[in-house]
């Protein structure tokens, strides 16, 4: 299974993931051994003392199940599979949620309504540059629309979403999932970045991005695109319901649905970028259909 589907699963398929990846001796070794520190997969196999083939088949397993995260590293040859653990412990809920109506919005990346930026910053559309690159200014540029790569080191951009539904109908939950990375001027896997998204300006949580990710062509890239600029992201997913807001399935706040004020306006202001008080500002690359590894904008969806 390509990851760019581990967002589409029900919750029986991640369940049935989870307890693929947790029936093998082996892959419960090498979650053991991802404990203390990041490993990758020759130094798993090594440890494990299987193949570098076989290790990999079982990284790929814990990946898919969500269990680990892994990361390509510019190598002394080519590149390196780094591998770290994702989550402390699993909780299963055999109450199910049901299934319902989901309303779905996806957001071109150049349709944002406000911004502030700050070099090292641009856009670029499926055929070339727009505008020139480092200049603040060009975010205004009406061509903008057909922006399928932008990037900024620091600041935010803001995009609204229609809300009409939520008048109607008792909201479940509300999800924002984007492809993601930290911006260096080339490609920098050692550059981290806290990138924060907020709902209505109330902020849901932030993510510490590993890296300015290359070193191997994003799958979508058209060809024109150097291979020594940033390549692809990471599809991060935030979530809010009705007992508090989620980053990628771990709670990382108590702030709820009501917390967002989400049907007070005639939109849903969705708002992502660095906070003035980030540890790491390492900036920001956000990635459109047509760049990096997911074929999709960004994703707003209304469950009911």
């Amino acid at each position: 299974m390509d990851r760019t589907e581990k967002y589409n699963l029900s919750q029986k398929e991640q369940l049935a993931l989870i307890g693929k990846a947790l029936s093998s001796e082996l892959r419960l070794r090498i979650l053991s051994e991802l404990e203390e520190r990041a490993y990758n997969v020759n130094e798993i196999a090594e440890c494990l003392q299987i193949p570098a083939s076989s290790a990999a088949l079982h990284v790929r397993v814990l990946e898919e199940a969500g269990l680990i995260e892994t990361e390509l590293r510019a190598a002394v040859r080519g590149s390196m599979k780094i591998c770290r653990k994702k989550v402390d412990g699993i909780f299963i809920d055999l109450q199910q949620e049901e299934e319902g109506e989901i309303d779905e919005i996806r957001m071109p990346i150049g349709n944002y309504v406000d911004y502030h930026v700050e070099p090292t910053c641009g856009i670029v559309s499926q055929d070339g540059y727009i505008d020139v690159e480092d200049e603040a200014s060009v975010f205004y540029n009406p061509a903008r629309v057909n922006a399928k790569l932008i990037w900024f080191g620091n600041g935010y951009l803001e995009y609204r979403f229609p809300n009409v539904t939520l008048k109607k109908k008792t909201l479940r939950k509300v999800e924002v999932s984007a492809e993601i990375c930290s911006e260096d001027h080339e490609y920098n896997m050692d550059w981290p970045s806290d990138i924060t998204l907020w709902i209505n300006d109330v902020e849901v949580g932030t993510w510490e991005s590993p890296s300015d990710f290359g070193g191997r062509r994003g799958k979508l890239n058209p060809a024109w695109w150097s291979s020594d600029k940033t390549q692809y992201g990471m599809l991060k997913n935030w979530c809010v319901k009705k007992d508090g807001s989620f980053l990628d399935g771990e709670k990382i706040s108590d702030a709820g649905l009501e917390k967002y004020n989400l049907s007070d306006k005639d939109y849903i202001s969705v708002k992502i970028g660095i906070k003035e008080d980030a540890a790491h500002k390492g900036g920001i690359n956000i990635f459109g259909d047509g760049f990096g590894d997911y074929p999709q904008d960004i994703v707003l969806k209304l469950s009911y």
